[in-house]
């Protein structure tokens, strides 16, 4: 999972996924991560702490870290949040088949779209609510192209 800064977004797709992998009994790793590195080392926003604590996760122990070219070779699958991930994801790649690994995340509920997850960093607590739910509709997604073999 990969936004900007990995204290808003990707933290919050991060711990979505990760419930939904244990709830689903699914074996499959998560991370996430960003490109800003003014926040590498921070805590997720308290605003996306509050959401998640609200939907029954605890992100707080997420500590933001910058994208790795190796995540490449670590992950299956690389989802970004808008343009200028997929743009920043794009500039480090190395070849065709480590950008076959990246796709918009609302891509996997509405296939094709390129639909941004707005950053919802300079919003109020409702912008992160809408984050939320738009990561758990992708998620949702998610795991069901895993259950159903499709990812």
């Amino acid at each position: 999972m990969v936004c900007l800064g990995n204290i808003c977004r990707s933290p919050l797709a991060e711990g979505i996924m990760r419930k939904k992998l244990n709830d689903h009994n699914i074996n499959a790793e998560v991370d996430s991560c960003g490109f800003e590195s003014f926040h590498t080392g921070d805590r997720p926003d308290q605003r996306g702490i509050e959401v998640a604590q609200k939907n029954g996760i605890d992100i707080s122990g997420h500590r933001a870290r910058l994208f790795r070219v190796a995540d490449f070779d670590e992950f299956d699958h690389i989802f970004v949040m808008d343009q200028r991930n997929y743009s920043d994801v794009a500039s480090v790649a190395r070849n065709r088949r480590d950008m076959d690994k990246v796709d918009y995340i609302m891509n996997m509920a509405y296939p094709g779209s390129n639909k941004a997850v707005p950053d919802p960093y300079f919003g109020g607590r409702a912008d992160f609510r809408k984050t939320w739910e738009m990561l758990d509709e992708a998620t949702g997604s998610i795991i069901h192209h895993i259950i159903n073999g499709k990812l």
